[in-house]
């Protein structure tokens, strides 16, 4: 095997989101000669990037102080907040919890605002490379960080080489920053293996799915926020729902499940449809068609469950640290903020990533999430309890002196007939996509069918015996995707990985009960193609 390429940087960052490119124009700004490159597994800067999205501008302001006189393609300043309470034929408006209120955002395209602050990296003379999935951590002699290794491009499913084949190459830099969203394999490895989550409890997720319509002229009220809780969901399972109205006809919406929940049968993707076609939603969408959709995990943990963000020759920042406010429902300001702190910190400490961690905790990014930490939380004694404890928590400013513990998402769930379960209605309704594969098809998504499969199942007999029975095979209910099928033919009852059709959201590598679904990454440029999401 001949010897690989190497580049070296003194600073690779993995993953170009709202942290990834804020450190890296924030180290620039700071120190211009230091070398950076950001990779990312996207095709294009902002591929899948996949969040609601509003955002509080302050730490933009902070980066980009001039950002209001060019702002992003969708920017639309928010205006009129509403917080619903439905039920299955109706609902009622509630007061606008304070977290909730939007005075002085901005509702975004997540994916746009990065495509855009991608060539102020660029300006600032850092390197940003689309195409190019960092699949594998290098190390030292001594075992700390020393880089990535950018994933084999052109090898066959059965791992020969195809006529295009390119050996991927070793990115070696002093520093590696891990910036690659919610349940990153690059840091889900670096967990396990300097043991970051030892003094932290397990993280916690959930899985937004969302789509973009454009609507008949008349029905936008451009800048009009809506969140919803309540139906779908049962008292017990945490959901919810965001309605934001951008500028030409256009609505951002979505449907939040935690993957905290029980029922073995609960199906999130058919619950947001469910929701699509409720009576307070469905006259605003009437006539009106799907421009872009997509899915993907969020980190909703919070401060109980926040790892160590240093180690040897690494750090962690934004959503792969787990830094999103649940109650709020933002993580864009956070990511921002902990991008340019640990500019910040490389810059004064000669880029060594010791003290990051206390200089993180005692910022206020972790003042944020400690004044919310119990919120959540409540959640998982019912809908009812939990709204009563967001409210005290919130009167008192996160002051009570308990923590409630976060459980991993996968233990969560109920066996078979170990509770009474709700009845769910998963219908089709009049409003489209009729089912799974057309969202697929609404988020352009692209693999190349002959590559390795990138979702790693350590033993598919499970599947087949003991998932079956004790669990009925979640895994065909709780990815988005279609990506998990049991079939039954000539060769015997199986599963079936429909890889080509993955976007990315990594439900299936949180969620499996028995955890043995391990997400790698595919090449680089596979998957979704998010358009405005």
């Amino acid at each position: 095997m001949s010897e690989r390429e190497t580049m070296e940087y003194d600073v690779v960052v993995v993953g170009a989101g709202p942290a990834g490119l804020s450190f890296a124009i924030r180290l620039k700004q700071l120190q211009p000669d230091t070398s950076i490159c950001v990779i990312e597994k996207a095709s294009t800067i902002g591929a899948q990037i996949l969040s609601g999205a509003v955002i509080e501008p302050q730490p933009l302001d902070a980066l980009l102080p001039g950002w209001r006189d060019n702002p992003p393609p969708i920017c639309v300043p928010a205006t009129d907040d509403e917080f619903w309470l439905l039920s299955k034929t109706g609902g009622r408006k509630l007061p606008v919890p304070p977290g909730m209120n939007n005075h002085g955002n901005f509702i975004v395209s997540l994916g746009a605002m990065c495509a855009w602050l991608a060539p102020q990296a660029e300006a600032l003379g850092v390197d940003v490379f689309p195409g190019f999935a960092a699949a594998d951590t290098i190390y030292n002699d001594d075992g700390s960080v020393a880089g990535v290794r950018i994933g084999d491009m052109g090898v066959a499913k059965d791992g020969s080489h195809k006529p295009g084949y390119t050996q991927g190459i070793d990115i070696k830099a002093r520093v590696t920053v891990l910036a690659e969203g919610a349940r990153g394999s690059l840091t889900k490895q670096l967990i396990k293996r300097f043991r970051l989550d030892a003094d932290s409890d397990p993280q916690g997720y959930s899985i937004g799915i969302k789509e973009l319509w454009q609507v008949p002229a008349g029905r936008v009220t451009p800048g009009k926020i809506v969140h919803s809780v309540g139906w779908p969901a049962d008292s017990r399972t945490y959901g919810g729902s965001f309605l934001y109205h951008l500028d030409g006809d256009r609505i951002a919406l979505g449907y939040v499940s935690g993957l905290d929940y029980t029922d073995p049968n609960y199906q999130p993707w058919e619950a947001f449809q469910q929701w699509k076609n409720h009576p307070m939603v469905k006259p605003l969408l009437e006539g009106g068609s799907i421009l872009s959709a997509g899915a993907r995990a969020i980190v909703t943990g919070g401060y109980q469950s926040l790892p160590k963000v240093e180690m040897p020759g690494a750090l962690l920042i934004g959503d792969t640290a787990g830094l999103l406010n649940v109650p709020k429902i933002k993580g864009t300001h956070q990511a921002i903020r902990s991008g340019m702190l640990a500019a910040e910190h490389l810059v004064a400490h000669d880029l060594k990533p010791a003290g990051f961690d206390a200089k993180l905790r005692g910022s206020e990014v972790m003042a944020e999430l400690k004044k919310v930490r119990n919120i959540k939380p409540g959640f998982k004694k019912g809908l009812w309890f939990g709204m009563v404890n967001a409210a005290w928590e919130t009167a008192v400013g996160g002051a009570s002196p308990w923590t409630l513990k976060n459980k991993a998402d996968w233990s969560m769930l109920h066996k078979l007939g170990q509770q009474e379960e709700p009845k769910r209605d998963y219908v089709q309704r009049d409003l489209p996509p009729r089912d799974r594969l057309a969202s697929v098809y609404f988020a352009a998504t692209e693999h190349d069918e002959d590559q390795p499969v990138h979702l790693q199942v350590a033993d598919t007999s499970v599947c087949v015996t003991k998932c079956a029975e004790e669990y009925g095979n979640p895994c065909t209910r709780f990815c988005p995707a279609n990506v998990y099928e049991i079939v039954d033919d000539e060769a015997g009852k199986r599963l079936q990985i429909n890889a080509a059709n993955c976007v990315h959201c990594k439900t299936c590598d949180i969620k499996d009960p028995y955890q043995i679904i391990n997400w790698i990454t595919p090449e680089g440029g596979s998957g979704p193609n998010y358009q405005n999401l």
